[in-house]
């Protein structure tokens, strides 16, 4: 703007109201956009520029420097001109005119902008209901009272005693509910939640005096989300009433919650009490873990907001932590946006950096999420959309900035960023990284696990211990068995005889040939007897150590074909079967070394890499191993079978010690690879996930 040329005029629908003073005392405005239902708030010096707007900024300038204390120049006031116009709260002129025509063709479905803007964020309006709640409101003024608070707070903290009592029920009920039905019931809860939720914001602004435009539904990145436009709520002087406002939603859910939570613990098991589970736990959920959250633009902002009557408080904030970085990383001496004590500027900063910290894994959840729930091609465009929108553009935007302004960086300043950048680029792309990182089993590579070959007595177990090849491990009994043996022995004597008299009668020898017939049978049935009984005496394959033995198995208990005696093992020769990424295996070869870390042991064991398969696994050979069973390798939901999530490949690795207990033992492992950059690393496991994702 030029200083000398008139000011450009404002619109003339806009509306100026007072506003509650600032923290300090200072005088306060609010300008309404009666157009966009949007609110700007300014403060006494903004308020003075105004009432003298259309003179040339110089004049405004110099008027308000003589009539008041203020000490402005004509650069505030022109740059409270571009705030203006950049808000487009001034008269259409023709630079106006072709600034807004640029911007409504940036606003068209057939722009890129549009398209990404209304994927991840647009709003429905559906109900106009100021009329109806100014009627309705004047007629609910019980729930208004001091004596329903306190009866609904009094109740919901008796409900949460009497669920604490009872918690294994309640969180056992819970689990039990996460079927396809109860799913639908939990929606069912949610919405009626929600409604009671909008409900509550539109009641008490109409209760003071605000008006409620419009309510309906807005879309965060394809989610649906009820909504209530209470933003005339900035014309309430009072901060206690705007923050009864913007907490309105959040005490009626809780009203919500704590008033189910009674009625689940007091009604009988059925519908009812199902009922008061599905409001209970969405309620306490999503009012504790989302609504409450100061970090993102939900009713706790505006309720932490209107607490410290800080308007803005995110855009503020993070000014501030912007300002921050440039001064203290750059070096460079930037006024800060805002004047404020020490201490409360460091917690505005602190805060500005949780809510970016907060909103950088809530983004990559949602772009997980959405990458998750599209197919593939579509869910790979969306997740890249998410990711540059939310976190790639922003630090873009601001390392822009920092480029622009390199001159203004001191020398010493520069040359030690350009040193620590340097490193990092080194440190990202010289291929240092040569670890390749699994999960195994280590077991002694030569092992026998001892079972009875069928349900047996015991007659005798050798104690733990080493023992030799060949030695006695456990010696069983069939009673039944032995005692078929003895009758097979009696007959084979009584035939016997009986066919030696047979021979030597004149008779006989028709009969001899059957009766020797018989006796053969019996021979080989003796012989089969003596074989199944000599299988009761179990020995060792190999010399080795005698382990897992159980005291309780003592002489005469009897033991199925399924319960081991105990496991012989060689002590000598340990190995591994562990599992690694797809993106490694290419980098491992047969004789690199390696190290096994067993589970609850910090102490590694050295290893040798002998064998690679080059196919994925198609299921884990280990059980212990995955996450069935409390191990660390992932499997594929709806899976019977102990199919791993992510493609894994198997790999053997010959231990130079046996694990310190002597046992099967569960561990990580830790395999000398290839080397590759960390950068060469992401690139690969990127174009890895396009390829597989878009099925080439």
């Amino acid at each position: 703007m030029n200083a000398a040329a008139p000011l450009p005029p404002l619109r003339e629908d806009l509306r100026l109201a007072e506003a509650a003073s600032e923290a300090d005392g200072a005088p306060a405005w609010v300008i309404e956009d009666p157009v966009v239902n949007r609110f700007y708030r300014i403060g006494w010096l903004e308020f003075e520029c105004l009432l003298r707007w259309g003179a040339p900024a110089a004049a405004v300038a110099a008027e308000i420097a003589a009539a008041t204390p203020l000490r402005p120049d004509a650069a505030d006031v022109e740059a409270l001109g571009e705030f203006l116009a950049r808000h487009q709260l001034l008269r259409p002129g023709p630079e106006a005119s072709a600034r807004l025509v640029a911007q409504a063709g940036a606003r068209r479905w057939t722009s890129w902008r549009w398209w990404v803007h209304h994927y991840l964020f647009f709003r429905i309006p559906l109900l106009r209901p100021q009329r109806l709640f100014a009627a309705v409101a004047p007629r609910l003024d019980l729930l208004f009272r001091p004596a329903t608070a306190w009866t609904v707070v009094v109740l919901s903290l008796l409900g949460l005693g009497l669920v604490f009592r009872q918690w294994d029920v309640f969180a056992r009920s819970v689990v039990d509910s996460l079927s396809p039905a109860g799913l639908l019931g939990f929606a069912g809860a949610l919405l009626i939640a929600k409604t009671l939720h909008e409900l509550g914001h539109a009641l008490v602004a109409t209760r003071f005096g605000v008006r409620v435009a419009h309510m309906g539904i807005a879309f965060v990145v394809l989610w649906p989300m009820l909504y209530t436009d209470t933003g005339e709520s900035w014309k309430l002087k009072s901060r206690y009433r705007r923050l009864a406002v913007s907490s309105a939603g959040i005490v009626t859910e809780l009203g919500l919650a704590g008033l189910a939570t009674l009625g689940w613990a007091l009604s009988d098991p059925g519908a009812l009490k199902t009922a008061c589970l599905y409001l209970a736990t969405t309620s306490w959920f999503l009012t504790l873990a989302l609504n409450i959250s100061p970090f993102m633009r939900f009713d706790g902002y505006f309720i932490v907001s209107d607490l410290l009557d800080f308007p803005n408080l995110h855009e503020r904030s993070s000014a501030l932590a912007r300002s921050a970085l440039r001064r203290t990383v750059l070096g460079l001496a930037d006024p800060w946006p805002e004047d404020f004590p020490a201490a409360r500027r460091r917690q505005l900063v602190a805060f500005a950096f949780a809510t970016w910290l907060y909103r950088l894994v809530i983004f990559v959840g949602i772009a997980i999420a959405v990458y998750l729930f599209f197919f593939k091609a579509l869910g790979i465009l969306l997740f890249a959309v998410e990711i540059a929108w939310f976190i790639a553009l922003p630090v873009w935007r601001e390392l822009r900035i920092w480029y622009k302004r390199r001159a203004q960086v001191p020398t010493g300043r520069r040359r030690r960023l350009a040193l620590l950048a340097l490193a990092a680029l080194l440190l990202l792309a010289i291929p240092w990284k040569s670890e390749v990182r699994g999960h195994g089993l280590a077991h002694a590579t030569r092992q026998q696990a001892v079972f009875s070959p069928y349900p047996a007595q015991i007659k005798a177990v050798r104690p733990a211990g080493p023992v030799a090849a060949g030695e006695l491990l456990a010696e069983l009994d069939a009673p039944d068995l032995r005692l078929r043996s003895l009758r097979n022995e009696a007959s084979l004597r009584a035939l016997d005889v009986r066919l030696t008299g047979l021979q030597a009668q004149d008779r006989g020898i028709e009969q001899a040939g059957v009766t020797a017939g018989r006796l053969d049978e019996q021979a080989a049935e003796l012989r089969s007897a003596a074989d199944e009984l000599g299988r009761l005496a179990l020995r060792a394959g190999f010399a080795g150590l005698w382990l897992d033995t159980d005291r309780q198995q003592q002489a005469g208990v009897w033991i199925g074909s399924r319960a081991p005696l105990g496991i012989l093992v060689d002590p000598q020769r340990w190995q591994v079967e562990a599992y690694v990424g797809q993106d490694d295996v290419d980098r491992l070869q047969p004789g690199a070394t390696a190290l096994f870390y067993p589970e609850r042991s910090v102490q590694a064991i050295a290893g040798k890499l002998i064998e690679v398969d080059r196919t994925r696994a198609a299921t884990i050979a280990e059980p212990v191993l995955t996450t069935r069973h409390g191990g660390p390798i992932a499997l594929a939901p709806h899976s019977e079978q102990a199919v791993p999530a992510e493609a894994r490949f198997r790999v053997r690795i010959a231990l130079a010690e046996a694990p310190p207990t002597l046992r099967e033992t569960r561990g990580a492992v830790v395999i000398d690879g290839e080397r590759r950059s960390l950068l060469g690393q992401a690139a690969t496991t990127v174009l890895a996930t396009l390829i597989r994702e878009s099925g080439l």
